[in-house]
């Protein structure tokens, strides 16, 4: 709707009456925008070699060293680097099948890299764990420490497709204070 003015165009101050007695806000849109186009910026990651994640897909075996029994399943994580050369995170979820009974687990690793090549890198994990446990019918959950020494190989040029080689103890301070050796290994595939 125009205004009265003499060539149909509304004044400033009609323009900006309407725009708040409409309640439309104009403020917030035109911030969201600003702060979506600037974190562009931040949030880009050098050209450089390194992935801002890698996904770990793979394969688990599990040796009780208290009960004696063997379990195995698939494992899938993700890891990033919130400080490039001193801290890696990585989070994962593992079920693990025996015999009447399945664990799944969910860990979370604060990891120490070292880059030995360009070609392997080498890092040492320590974090707690969360596993649910069902052993015939009897469900229990329990809280562990894990310790996961983690071998990355990587083919030559930019660390897009790489394996992995994870063996890895863990405590359970659950009931029967558990012990197990473990391993874990497959395909890393980093997300640029």
């Amino acid at each position: 709707m125009l205004s009265n003015s003499p060539e149909g165009f509304e004044s400033p101050d009609s323009f900006s009456h309407r725009l708040q007695s409409s309640g439309v806000n104009v403020a917030k849109p035109i911030l969201l925008i600003f702060l979506f186009l600037c974190t562009g910026n931040a949030l880009a990651q050098p050209d450089d070699k390194e992935p801002t994640a890698v996904i770990e897909l793979g394969a688990a075996a599990n040796q009780s060293l208290t009960e004696g029994q063997s379990s195995f399943g698939p494992t899938v994580a993700v890891e990033a680097t919130p400080i490039e050369n001193w801290l890696e995170l990585e989070a994962g979820i593992t079920p693990l099948f025996r015999r009447h009974s399945t664990e799944w687990s969910i860990d979370l690793l604060f990891k120490k890299p070292w880059t030995l090549s360009d070609k392997m890198e080498f890092m040492l994990g320590v974090g707690p764990e969360w596993i649910h446990t069902n052993a015939r019918g009897i469900k229990m959950n329990s809280v562990a420490a894990e310790v996961a020494p983690d071998f990355m190989f990587w083919p030559p040029g930019k660390h897009r497709l790489g394996w992995y080689l994870e063996p890895s103890y863990e405590y359970k301070f659950g009931p029967g204070h558990e012990h197990s050796l473990g391993i874990t290994g497959g395909l890393l595939i980093g997300i640029p």
